[in-house]
């Protein structure tokens, strides 16, 4: 059985900084790329970040030079290091792998 499970999520003021997990479970971790979405209220789904096996990130616009990908292969665990966040950036934050999603954790950014 597939699992994706996200954590690290939380409430955070401006320009602070939060590390999310995506631990998975049920798939060959090594030989797939790892990808973070995220929904803001109201708004649909978009493209965060991704990671491949070999190690090749790509990030969207709007968190370049802020956002920071990674795996461990070792411990099947995705990280998105999240730094200067903004009050944009409050959503519901997901991983996924070959087709599979977690449940999601939720950011909030506010004073």
């Amino acid at each position: 059985q597939v699992q994706l499970v996200e954590s690290g999520g939380g409430l955070v003021q401006p320009g602070g900084s939060l590390r999310l997990s995506c631990t998975t479970s049920g798939i060959p971790f090594n030989l797939y790329t790892l990808l973070w979405y995220r929904q803001a209220p109201g708004k649909q789904r978009v493209y965060v970040a991704s990671i491949t096996r070999q190690g090749v990130s790509n990030y969207a616009d709007f968190v370049k030079g802020r956002f920071t990908i990674s795996r461990d292969g070792a411990k099947n665990m995705g990280f998105l290091q999240m730094d200067s966040l903004e009050p944009e950036d409050t959503a519901v934050y997901q991983c996924s792998m070959y087709g599979n999603w977690g449940q999601g954790t939720q950011v909030t950014v506010s004073p």
